[in-house]
């Protein structure tokens, strides 16, 4: 009888490429970043397509002139995703150069520093953003109100959703959830009341669309997103019933950057664990954080700041989650 010899992996080929899951998830943002141009017009566009220009020119000029690299990764779809989700992280007056310098953040210090794609530590759009939001809080904390199409720099401002919510659990006062618009309204756009966010958070529905396709063509799974959005749906339906000056849970999911976050940001392959079973730890500790974080830190969001601390935690995550290995000798005593 021959001896069974179990070798190591990859064991089979699979159609999965860099450039096939890179531009799945460019495709699957293609309904919001339309929705973005209906609500926010030519903002929304100055915005974006800064943001994608400058991503894709900062890796290519890194990889030429400091890495010296002979092949360039600029047309793997990495940079101009990188750039997409930076550009749906910001508001849609921000100014030309503000975004620029989020760029060189986002590719020079969260991607390239760690040697580039696959060996980054934390989500690169989400550095860049956290950086500009730290840097520059008075410009990403402005708000253009949708609507204002042909407005850039000179855009209406006003408060987000999430700013209501924070003040209704700061003083106490119900009154304050009556400017939060209704859970109907946030899915489908703020379209139909005041409103105000970033570019890519303004309608759930198209997010959840994006969510269908990935999940469609296998780009990503369901462990992360749905423990995410369950965790703070289960939570904010507490505080609710506890408290009323707590928003109501679905109006909380729907709001802000968690649909973002959660769908397109935390699933991030590099940065996320790759077990399912660690997905599940990473995406419920992801939706604690982000609710604590916004019922009771300096931030009425918490998302971006909740994935890239669970983004320090994947390697440990990672180290302790692992599947059963098969073709293993026991060790003889």
């Amino acid at each position: 009888m021959s001896k069974l010899i179990v070798s190591l992996s990859p064991h089979a080929h699979g159609s999965d490429t860099v450039e096939r899951n890179m531009y799945g998830v460019i495709i699957a943002l293609l309904p919001a970043l339309l929705v973005s141009f209906w609500f926010f017009g030519i903002g929304s566009a100055i915005v974006c397509a800064t943001s994608v220009i400058a991503c894709v020119l900062f890796e290519w000029a890194i990889n030429k002139f400091i890495l010296g690299r002979k092949q360039n990764t600029v047309l793997d779809g990495s940079a101009a995703l990188t750039g997409l989700l930076l550009g749906f992280n910001l508001p849609s007056n921000l100014p030309i150069w503000i975004i620029i310098i989020g760029a060189l953040v986002a590719i020079g210090v969260g991607k390239m520093s760690f040697g580039g794609l696959g060996q980054n530590i934390f989500n690169p759009a989400l550095v860049g953003r956290c950086f500009l939001l730290v840097s520059f809080p008075a410009q990403m904390t402005s708000w253009p109100k949708i609507g204002q199409r042909l407005s850039y720099l000179d855009a209406e401002t006003g408060a987000t959703p999430l700013y209501y919510m924070k003040e209704a659990i700061k003083t106490g006062n119900l009154e304050d959830l009556k400017n939060v618009p209704d859970a109907l309204s946030v899915f489908i756009g703020h379209g139909y009341m005041e409103g105000a966010g970033t570019i890519g958070e303004i309608c759930a529905l198209a997010l959840l669309l994006g969510l269908a396709y990935m999940l469609w063509k296998k780009i990503i799974t369901w462990h992360i997103p749905v423990s995410i959005i369950g965790t703070v749906f289960v939570l904010a339906a507490l505080f609710h019933l506890a408290n009323p000056v707590y928003a109501d849970p679905l109006t909380v999911i729907l709001s802000g950057g968690l649909m973002l976050g959660a769908i397109f940001m935390a699933t991030d392959y590099v940065t996320s664990p790759m077990t399912p079973k660690g997905q599940i730890i990473y995406g419920i500790s992801i939706g604690v954080l982000t609710l604590v974080i916004r019922n009771w830190g300096s931030y009425p969001e918490g998302m971006s700041f909740a994935i890239l601390i669970m983004n320090a935690f994947t390697p440990i995550i990672n180290m302790y989650v692992k599947p059963k290995r098969f073709g293993e000798q026991p060790a003889k005593s």
